[in-house]
Order: structure tokens, then C-alpha cells, then sequence
């Protein structure tokens, strides 16, 4: 009895949302295509406007300096990899698009959105020069600010803006602003709670595996990262609409 109440609550109902995405599986295609497609996108457009790739990471990662060290030297070009040709920029461009398309999928999915090739590929590139402009606000606020609190704070309100903006954008606007918004905080909040997790966990983490294993042991700690963000994209996603969609069907108030 107490199994099936539980199973037809909003916990079961939840989860049975989450299982109906495959939200782990999607968050290990996303870490893998993040890893191999994205980041050498990542690479290539932070050099393109001076900021630096491991800055960017270690900012989301919230690493400490030893750490961040570490991440760096996986970015650190070696002899010979100054040269790019058409070919390259365009698969690098392509990864990266495969990376924002996969993301649009799921939430286009999990809010029963239609998807438009022509419209989702112009969201797509705008999202992509929108990521890249989030990652170097935040690796400017950290560098900049002094104070923990005041880092938080502008963290969390600018990752707000960037899942609200996030999904709107990747919905290409068929969803409401207001619809959205318990979406973008339930995700701003899961973001934050990796943010602390990882600056307490995965600095020293990373720290271990580097002098243990190396670089491999560097790269085990981002792709479980990755595969964390998936988790906390398709958690706030159906959280924040199953709160929405709860909001909606409440009987307004009479006023006396």
C-alpha cells in the first residue's frame, strides 16, 4: 500500500518522468559529446576572444588554484597545434551544434514541443555564443570579486538568467517566460548545489588523480561532471514544469 501511494505521489510521478527521458543515459551521451565535440569548440572561440578555455571550466567547476592547474594543462596547446584548416573549423563547429542539438532535444521533449529544423539550428548557434559569453562573465566575476558571498550571489543570478534564457531560446520561444521560470530556478538551484559539491569534492579529486594517474584521472573527474549536468538539466527541467503545470491547475483565489 504504502509502495503504490508512494509510486502515484509526486515523487513516483516524477520519476517517472525522468525514466521516460532516460535522463542518465542522455546525461552520458551528453558528457561524451560534450568532451569530444564541444570543447575543442570551446577551445577555439575563448582564444578567439582572449579568454582561456581552462578559466572558463575551472569557473564552472568552481576549482580551486592547484586544480585548476591541472585542468589547464589538459587545454595547454602542444608543437604544431597552432594551425587550423576549413576542414577542422567546420567539424569543430558541427560538434558543438550536435552538443546544443542534443540538449534543444531534451527539452523539447520534456515540455511536448515540436521541433522545427530550421528555426532549432538558428537557436542553436545563438545558444552556443550565449554559453560562451555566460563562461567568461563568470570566470571575469571570480577573478574579479573578492568576496565569496558576492561571488555566489552574482552566480546564482546570472545562471538564472542563463537557464531561462536557455530554455526559451532552445524552445524557440512556444513556452511562456512565466511557464518557465520554476524550470530555470529548480535548474539554477541544482546547478548552484553541484557548484558547492564539486569546489569541495572534485578540487581535491582532481588534485588525487593527476598525481596518481595523470591527466586520465583529470579527465574521469570532468566527464563525471558532465554526466552530473545532465542529471541536474532533466531534474530542474521536470521539476520546475511539474511545479508549473501544478501552479496552473489551482483554482484562483476569491477575494472576500
Amino acid at each position: 500500500m504504502r509502495a503504490g501511494r508512494l509510486a502515484s505521489g509526486t515523487a513516483g510521478r516524477l520519476w517517472a518522468r525522468l525514466r521516460a527521458a532516460d535522463f542518465f543515459g542522455h546525461s552520458f551521451q551528453l558528457a561524451a559529446l560534450a568532451f569530444l565535440c564541444f570543447f575543442p569548440f570551446l577551445i577555439l572561440l575563448t582564444a578567439a576572444v582572449g579568454q582561456d578555455a581552462s578559466d572558463v571550466l575551472a569557473g564552472w567547476l568552481g576549482l580551486d588554484q592547484q586544480a585548476a592547474e591541472a585542468v589547464a594543462a589538459l587545454f595547454r596547446p602542444g608543437p604544431g597545434s597552432g594551425t587550423l584548416t576549413l576542414v577542422s573549423v567546420v567539424l569543430l563547429i558541427a560538434g558543438a551544434i550536435a552538443v546544443a542539438g542534443t540538449l534543444q532535444s531534451w527539452y523539447q521533449f520534456l515540455f511536448d514541443v515540436r521541433p522545427h529544423w530550421w528555426r532549432d539550428l538558428g537557436a542553436q548557434l545563438v545558444w552556443l555564443a550565449a554559453l560562451v559569453a555566460y563562461g567568461a562573465v563568470q570566470a571575469r566575476a571570480v577573478a574579479v570579486l573578492a568576496s565569496p558571498a558576492l561571488k555566489g550571489l552574482l552566480g546564482f543570478a546570472v545562471a538564472l538568467l542563463f537557464w531561462w534564457g536557455t530554455m526559451r531560446l532552445l524552445l524557440t520561444g512556444t513556452v511562456a517566460w512565466r511557464f518557465l521560470l520554476p524550470a530555470a530556478l529548480a535548474t539554477d538551484i541544482g546547478w548552484t548545489g553541484l557548484g558547492v559539491f564539486s569546489s569541495r569534492y572534485f578540487s581535491a579529486t582532481i588534485v588525487a588523480n593527476n598525481q596518481k594517474y595523470g591527466p586520465v584521472g583529470v579527465v574521469m573527474v570532468i566527464v563525471s561532471w558532465l554526466v552530473a549536468v545532465g542529471v541536474v538539466v532533466h531534474l530542474g527541467a521536470v521539476v520546475g514544469r511539474a511545479y508549473a503545470e501544478h501552479r496552473a491547475a489551482r483554482p484562483p483565489r476569491r477575494r472576500p
